[in-house]
């Protein structure tokens, strides 16, 4: 069998309108000779009656403190019902299909309420479905413990299905479908003249995903890398070709990336707050210190400079004022900054390439934006500034590295 694992995201199952493009997509996999396993997520966004977080509010009026397993109970449920919608969808359309939760999918997860991990998958009735001439319909977002507990898989955890079962099954292909045409070079909000990305790597998209886009899950990039399948980015309501994520050189008959580009995106995460450290515990241990504290508050930093006598970071706004006050209450000077944004360039090809930085730097300065800080790995290049200045600062540096081309 050919078998490609389509995934389709809450907007793309929320209407009639959605459902029909969904089986649009299926009859035309089958028809080019694929054996289509379909992975749903919930339908719609908050307030819409079968969204995951209308399912959490819904629980929450009850007034009882509910436990994280509880909770996974509920929001597993908005899947569910997409499931069984979508194949009734299909049916109707006169293909033969069949619904399947994570659990009867085989996904077997560790006990993480909210945040599980998939531990292994035994796809025994979506073979025995696909033998049949028959098309899963898979509830994403939920799998369950080997002791019959459900789990959620936390954000992103649709794509982390389709991701895996593409793996398992050695499929072809996985096919994300979304509300967008595939991976742009910037968040066209922003840049207007922001395109589509023919190809892509694995490493940029998953580091493009850490960085604030929010077309595809990390996670699900990592797994889908690992095992070798290839990855597509696809409008649900379009049938333009999208975004193909694979690897950087030819493997399973896909084709190098060889276009020449240095820098392949630029990305950006507002609403962050800089913390600089004024008198750090002194040597190694004081870091250690500071961020093991933060840790225990579960409070996640980025951007990190240790030096002696001064150590800076980045936390998301929500939560600057409680990680300040973690460490002011060890007798640390902490000085806040909030009104910040992360802007990122990523490109695989600028890994030991000289001049990058000077590109970025001449690029900012230009535009008027002040750097209050920069961070860099090999497929990126990140800067803090001011958020007033984000837009600015974006478009500049899309020009600068000539993506507006």
């Amino acid at each position: 069998m050919r078998i490609l694992v389509q995934k389709f995201g809450g907007t793309s199952v929320s209407t009639p309108a959605g459902r029909e493009r969904v089986c649009a997509h299926v009859a035309r996999a089958l028809q080019a000779g694929f054996s289509p396993c379909v992975v749903v997520s919930a339908m719609g966004r908050y307030p819409e009656p079968y969204a995951t977080d209308s399912l959490i509010h819904l629980a929450a009026a009850s007034g009882g403190r509910l436990s994280a397993r509880e909770l996974d109970l509920i929001m597993s449920c908005g899947e569910t019902i997409a499931t069984v919608v979508v194949t009734g969808a299909l049916l109707a359309r006169g293909i033969d299909a069949c619904a399947l939760t994570g659990a009867q999918a085989g996904i077997v997860t560790d006990g993480g309420f909210g945040q599980a991990e998939v531990v292994r998958v035994e796809p025994v009735r979506i073979l025995r479905c696909l033998e049949e001439g028959r098309v899963p319909v898979v509830a994403g977002f939920q799998g369950v413990t080997d002791s019959g507990e459900v789990t959620t898989l936390g954000r992103g955890g649709s794509d982390t299905t389709a991701a895996v079962l593409g793996a398992a099954l050695q499929a072809e292909a996985v096919e994300i479908y979304t509300d967008v045409d595939g991976v742009k070079t910037a968040d066209p909000r922003l840049v207007p003249g922001a395109r589509t990305l023919g190809v892509v790597t694995y490493d940029e998209v998953a580091q493009m995903a850490h960085e604030g886009a929010k077309v595809v899950h990390p996670r699900a990039v990592e797994i889908a890398m690992r095992a070798g399948v290839p990855m597509r980015i696809r409008d649900t309501f379009s049938d333009a070709p999208g975004t193909l994520v694979t690897f950087t050189f030819a493997r399973q008959g896909w084709s190098q990336v060889r276009d020449g580009r240095v820098v392949t995106a630029v990305t950006h995460i507002p609403g962050v707050a800089r913390l600089r450290v004024l008198n750090p515990p002194a040597g190694p241990a004081g870091a250690v210190h500071i961020f093991r504290s933060l840790a225990r508050e579960g409070i996640s930093v980025d951007m990190i400079q240790v030096a002696p006598g001064h150590c800076a970071f980045i936390v998301g706004e929500e939560v600057a004022e409680r990680a300040s006050r973690v460490l002011r209450q060890q007798g640390m000077e902490v000085e806040v900054r909030e009104g910040c944004a992360k802007v990122s360039v990523v490109g695989s090809r600028m890994r030991g390439l000289p001049g990058v930085m000077a590109n970025v730097a001449e690029a900012l300065e230009r535009a008027g934006v002040e750097m209050l800080q920069t961070a860099d790995s090999h497929v990126t290049i990140s800067c803090l500034i001011a958020q007033e200045d984000l837009e600015k600062a974006v478009r500049a540096l899309h020009h600068q590295f000539g993506l507006d081309d």
